[in-house]
Order: C-alpha cells, then structure tokens, then sequence
C-alpha cells in the first residue's frame, strides 16, 4: 500500500447534502417531480412504445396503438424493476392452459358442451380481458392492430357459441349436427392461451434486456471516497458531483469520470476499450467511471456524473438502439393497419347481403355468415407463420451452437453487406499470453524463470501471463525475496542471490540499465528482465489470434461481404492483427459510443451492417447494428445487446449463421404464403360468394376446421427446417 488509511471526521456529516442527480429525464408530455436518490419504482419512470416512440407515458402499460407493452425509456440503477405486467400474464396464461386442453379435447369429441362453456369462460373472459382491453384502445385511437383481429375472432367464437347454447332455436336447421348447434369454445380458448405464451416470452426477454442493463450500470461503485477540507470519508455515489476531489485506492472501482490529479497507477480500462492490458494512469490523464485501479493510489477530479458518465451514456445508447424499429415489424404494422379493417368490413358486408338478398331465416344466415368471416380470418396461421419458423431454425441454431435471439436477426442477417469485428475476444483469445522470450544473455528458460518468480507476487495481469508461460513449459519458479512494486513501472527482488527487475524502460533507466534497440513485435507488449546490472533478454506478450479468425475472415470475404476491424486497442497492434486475418479496413483507438457512431455511418450509407463483438464497450455497437452477434466467451450485456450468439465465441459460425437464415426466412415467406392464400381463399368462401352458383356455404364449423388445417400446414412446413444442412 502507498498511503495511509485516512482517519473519517464526523465534522462535515452535519452539512447539507446537496440534492442528487435524478437517474431518469425529465417528463415530454407533463411536468415531473424530483426523483429522489433512493431506488425509484415504476410508476416514476417515463416508458415509451419500442413501434411508436411517439408514445410516452409515466410507468408501465400498453401501447394505445399497437397493444405492445411499453417499456423504460432510460434505465437507471436505481430504478426498481416493475414485473407486475410478466407475472399477470404468466398467471393468465397457466390458468388458460390449464382449462384449454380439456376444452380442445371436448371440442373434437363434440361432446359435453356445458363442460367447455363452464371452462372456457374463465380462458376467454379472465385470460383474454387484456387482449380485449387492447382491442378497445385500439378502437378508440383508430389505430387496428393484431389484438383486434384476436378480440374479434375469439370474442365472436365465444358470443356465437354461447347464443347456441342459449337460444339455439335462432339458428337454421341445416347447421345443426345430431340436433345441435356446433360450438367453438375451443378455438376461443386455444386461441387466449397461445397469445398469452406469446406475451410471457416477449416480456420475459424485455425483463432479461432491462436486468444486463442495469448489471452493466452496477459496474460503477454505489459509493465514492470523497476529499474534503475537514477529511474523507464515504458518500453515496449520487452525492457526487462536478469539481468533487475522490480518493480511488488499489482494487477499487473508479466511480466517475474524471480527471487524475495525484498518484499514477495502472488502471484496467477492459470495460471501455475490450483490451485486457491495464493502462498506466498519471496527473493529466482521463480516467473512466467503472475501470479498476488495479496497483497505485489515484486522487481524481470528477468531470462527468450521473448520466453524463461513459457508462450511463452506453446504456442509454443500448436502450435507444434496441427501440429502433425494423423493417419487418414495419411491415406488420401496415398489413394489420390494412388486413383488420379489411376483414370487419367483409363481415359487415356479408351480413348485409344476407340480410337483404339470402334466403330465409335471413338473419340467422347473415349472423353465420359474418361469424364464419370472423372465425376463419382469426390469425392463428399467420401468428404461427414466423414463430414456428423461428422456434425450428432457432432450435436448428443451437445444435450448431449459434443463439439467435429474434425474428428481426434471422431475417437481416441474409441482407447483410457489411461485417464490422471488435478486435479483442472476437478475433484474439482476449487474453494476454507470452508469444516470445529473447535471452540478450544467458539463455531463454533462465530469462523467464526469473521473471516468473518475482511476478508470482505481482496482482498484474501479465504477471500472470509471465507465470502461466514458466508453468507450461515445466521451468522451476524460485521464491523471490525483498519484493518491491514500483507503480507503473514494474517489480523488483531478489531471486537466488541475485538482484532483479522486470518491467518497461522506465525501471530499466531508474537503475541505469540502457534497453537499447531491443523491441517486440507490432502488437506486443515488451517486459524487459534485468539480472544484476545487466540486461538479460525481454519477455514479448500479446493477445493470439483465435485460430479460425482467418479462415472465417476469408469465408466473409468470399461471399462478397465487406469486413471492417473497430477496436478500442492502438493503431499498431490492430493494423497488425488485421494483416494477420485478412483485413484491410481498421479504425483503431475508438471509444464505445465512436463504435456506435461508426455503425449508423455505414447504416447511413445505404449499409446491412452486422457487428460481431464481445465486450461491455460493443454492446452499443451491437444494439445499433442491423444484427448484433455476440461471442458466447464474452459478457453478459454484450450477448443481451445482440441479436445472434455464437455460442463457441468461432467467428466461423456467422457464415453458418447466414445460411440458416436464407433458409429460415424462405420457410416463413412459404408459411406465409400459406396463411394468407388460406385467409384470400377462405373469407370469401365464408362470406358466402358461392352459394348462388354452387348452393355452397362454409359454416363457422368448417371455418373452424379450415383454421385449423391451415395452421397445421404451417407447422408441417416448418418442421422441414430441422432437416436444414448448414
């Protein structure tokens, strides 16, 4: 240790506090109270529609337009994660599991029809009342969406059946079978329970989302070594503020940005730049809030706080990214804004013209017309249509180890054009290792032996790279005696009788040893050993390149993708690992929102970017991105930031990954091909266009069936994907 343990003083615990940093923005559409330090529920945060951004409201909910659930517009660390809207619909929906399959199975039996009404009230009313709800608002914003068509399709099965359990004497004879109206409590209710399994995995991933974020800002100290006039002592971090003197002592995380004002030590800045070298820290120098003084006392000015830190700003750059909608969910909007419409009015039409032209009952007739319509355009095909496709190709995905994490990942990585790599962990093992040894004297195993025993005492991490070298090659490690750490400089003792030192230059000038021309490699960092007065040789330590960098580089490149390097690490050392893979465009030294900015440039200029990455500093880059695919070697945020895992961290399986995408999303264009030409064909038919040529009119039974049949086409087709070669 370098200094000494300051003693706390009460004196200024007596003074007011001045008032902390809100973890939230401040209101669009209403005037918004102070938040307070302490944790922040919910309701206190402003939550907005990930389709229409436009849509911002304080706490959760659903949005008006589309019916999704909204979600935090900024993620604080402070805020208290509100799952009330996932354990609601989890509860509905094993509720209406529970109570569908005895309905299911009684439908196709046709038998005990009381049974079904007794149980599928409870599906429909209680497990299908928020789908309702949305129904409603969607009505009142005249916004349709696909939780219309659901309202109408379920609640109309629902109604009818219901109407033929208690006055069946309104309805024709020729729809009766053994006497009796049929009735679809099952469609209803099957229908609530797989909209409901649909809302817990969405919400479920948006909670697992929402949870790396906040881990990512819990990476920053909850409290700070505040300097002051009277003494230091421990204030909460939200106490800090610009101009704020801060102690950070060895192993402690650096709680803000800021500015180095006393003290040098060697500070692992991994989290911001991907490298695993710490960097040397001196009066003058930046430092980041989250990276770890590792071996020195450090005395900081604070510059940036709260949300103006690095960190916060990459959580809110992920957050924003993430709500960026796609061109499918585009795409949906526009045919639900045009499909449900369309389907209420063919209804309404067919009741009309059976109303004024059929024969009679014309009512009874036109109330099963419109019914059939309605039952028939249910959307279970097309709501099968892509999460059948991407539960097989996804489950496809896994054996080959690649995770794909959405829809909107397997259907833009087959565009992509543009493969943009972190350097660190994504093209190099990410750990520091010795590539060389030169013995300058004596010879090469004497040189690292050495090194090895007075680094065995050293928290460094190449002294831990120095030592696992020693160990791997079976060499004996001395104990060193008289071990001195010399902050930013290197290590000291005595190993065997003799005096030595392991560091860089500048230890070597403090003991008036000349290093002369010796250097390592481009990429390398050089530790340099001295025996005595004398320099015997230098240990050379770089990140290797993953062995199938190359190959997968050359792969990309061969299906004509361009490859980008982005890198945090310094110029020399990625050109070189460029060369080494195949790369010919590096931007080094970038900084995590440099990285983000960079990939909405090639996204401006007309780009399908993916990014591959690993670390806490891409995860910005791979929200951005069209398709962020994660190493599975790397951190947690990363992977919840992307959209593709790959699980064995192989740059290989992107181009895997492509071809399970070409042929996923061909599955799901046939599946809804399927669907729709099912939903052309059948609505008129229900509708009754046939019946003045043919006599033919499709019943809410058959219509029933017809559904039924079209979503098992759907799931045939994408079992096909199973058998899929990649």
């Amino acid at each position: 240790m370098e200094h000494s343990e300051p003693i706390k003083k009460p004196c200024c615990h007596g003074k007011a506090a001045h008032a902390p940093v809100a973890p939230v923005a401040p209101a669009v559409t209403a005037a918004k109270p102070p938040v307070p330090a302490a944790a922040t529920s919910g309701a206190d945060v402003e939550y907005t529609c990930p389709m229409h951004p436009e849509v911002v409201q304080m706490g959760p909910g659903s949005c008006p337009k589309c019916g999704m659930a909204l979600e935090p517009k900024i993620v604080s660390a402070t805020t208290v994660e509100d799952d009330s809207e996932l354990r609601d619909m989890r509860r509905r929906f094993l509720v209406a599991a529970v109570l569908s399959v005895p309905v299911l199975v009684l439908g196709m039996a046709e038998t005990l029809p009381w049974v079904q009404l007794g149980l599928a009230t409870p599906v429909v009313l209680w497990g299908g009342w928020p789908f309702f709800q949305r129904a409603w608002a969607s009505v009142i914003h005249r916004s349709p969406n696909m939780f219309t068509l659901i309202a109408l399709g379920t609640g109309t099965a629902f109604v009818y059946s219901l109407l033929a359990m208690l006055v069946p004497g309104i309805f024709p004879e020729s729809i009766r079978m053994h006497g009796m109206v049929p009735v679809y409590f099952e469609a209803a209710s099957v229908i609530v329970a797989l909209v409901l399994l649909g809302q817990v995995l969405e919400l479920r991933a948006r909670s697992r989302t929402g949870q790396a974020m906040r881990a990512l800002l819990d990476l920053a100290p909850k409290t700070a070594r505040k300097i002051k006039s009277c003494g230091e002592h421990d204030v909460p971090l939200e106490n800090v503020h610009v101009g704020d003197r801060l102690r950070v002592r060895p192993g402690e995380k650096i709680p803000v940005d800021g500015k180095c004002l006393e003290g040098s030590s060697n500070v692992d800045e991994s989290m911001v730049t991907g490298e695993p070298i710490p960097v040397e820290k001196k009066p003058g120098d930046r430092v980041v809030g989250g990276t770890v003084n590792t071996t020195g006392s450090l005395v900081i000015e604070a510059e940036h706080v709260g949300r103006d830190t690095l960190l916060a700003r990459i959580v809110q750059m992920v957050g924003e990214a993430q709500r960026t909608r796609t061109r499918i969910q585009r795409v949906a909007d526009a045919t639900a804004a045009y499909f449900v419409p369309a389907v209420i009015a063919v209804a309404a039409l067919a009741f009309t013209v059976w109303m004024f032209v059929g024969p009679e009952p014309r009512f009874s007739h036109a109330l099963l017309a419109a019914v059939a319509v309605l039952i028939i355009a249910c959307p279970c095909a097309l709501g099968l249509a892509t999460p059948m496709s991407i539960m097989v190709g996804t489950g496809r995905g896994a054996h080959a180890g690649i995770l794909f994490k959405n829809a909107e990942a397997l259907e833009l990585l087959s565009k992509v054009d543009t493969v943009v790599v972190d350097k660190t962990g994504t093209l190099t093992e990410g750990k520091p290792r010795v590539t060389r040894v030169v013995a300058l004297s004596g010879d090469e195993e004497t040189v690292l032996s050495v090194a090895a025993a007075l680094e065995t005492a050293s928290e460094h991490p190449l002294a831990d790279a120095i030592v696992r070298a020693a160990r791997e090659r079976g060499l004996a490690i001395s104990k060193a005696t008289d071990f001195q750490s010399k902050t930013g400089r290197g290590v000291v003792g005595t190993v065997d009788g003799r005096e030595v030192a392991v560091g860089n230059r500048a230890l070597l000038a403090d003991r008036g040893i000349d290093a002369g021309h010796a250097v390592g490699e481009a990429g390398e960092t050089t530790v340099f050993v001295a025996i005595g007065t004398e320099l015997a040789g230098f240990v050379a330590i770089a990140d290797p390149i993953k062995e199938s960098a190359r190959e997968a580089v050359r792969a990309l490149r061969e299906e004509g993708l361009t490859v980008v390097m982005l890198t945090g690490d310094a110029k020399v050392a990625a050109e070189a690992v460029a060369r080494a893979v195949g790369i010919e465009r590096v931007e080094a030294e970038v900084l995590p929102e440099q990285k983000e900015a960079a990939v909405r440039r090639f996204q401006e200029g007309g780009r399908t970017v993916a990014m591959a990455g690993d670390g806490i500093n891409d995860a910005p880059a791979l929200a951005r991105a069209h398709v962020g695919i994660a190493m599975g070697t790397g951190t947690d945020v990363a992977m919840e930031s992307a959209g593709i895992t790959l699980v064995r961290g192989d740059l290989r399986g992107i181009a895997q990954a492509r071809r399970l995408s070409e042929v996923t999303m061909r599955n799901i264009r046939q599946n809804l091909f399927f669907a729709f030409l099912y939903n052309v064909l059948g609505i008129p038919i229900a509708a009754g266009v046939l019946y003045p040529a043919f006599g033919l009119l499709l019943s809410p039974m058959l219509a029933s069936a017809a559904m039924t049949l079209s979503s098992v086409s759907v799931i045939a087709n994408a079992l096909r994907l199973r058998q899929a070669r990649l």
